[in-house]
């Protein structure tokens, strides 16, 4: 690996970059949590070479989402699907405004 490898990674969102405990320390929050977010399948922690748990930004970003919900009350279990469903809404309303720019750019609008 090249230092332009490892600079490069600083971007990326994906890139497994913190341990359980900065991790907690960053959301506020402790590693219990986040071992109970993964266990309701809310995020998955790649592993490091030796066993531990390494997050990404994107899934901290969903961690304090979670997180967001249960210090208003939510359960974790619920607070984890209503993140669940709130990602496969955006999804779905990314890919209907996606077709919808197509189907508008195969049949643009006539003068009249």
């Amino acid at each position: 690996m090249t230092a332009d490898d490892s600079f490069s990674r600083l971007d990326d969102d994906d890139y497994p970059a913190y341990t359980m405990g900065r991790a907690a320390e960053m959301l506020g929050t402790t590693p219990s949590f986040l071992r109970a977010i993964g266990e309701a399948r809310l995020i998955t922690p790649l592993r490091s070479e030796g066993g531990h748990r390494r997050y990404s930004r994107y899934q901290l970003r969903i961690a304090a989402r979670a997180r967001e919900l249960v210090d208003q009350g939510t359960p974790v279990e619920a607070a984890c699907r209503i993140v669940i469903l709130e990602d496969q809404l955006e999804e779905a309303q990314r890919i209907n405004a996606e077709h919808r720019r197509t189907a508008e750019s195969a049949n643009p609008p006539t003068a009249t």
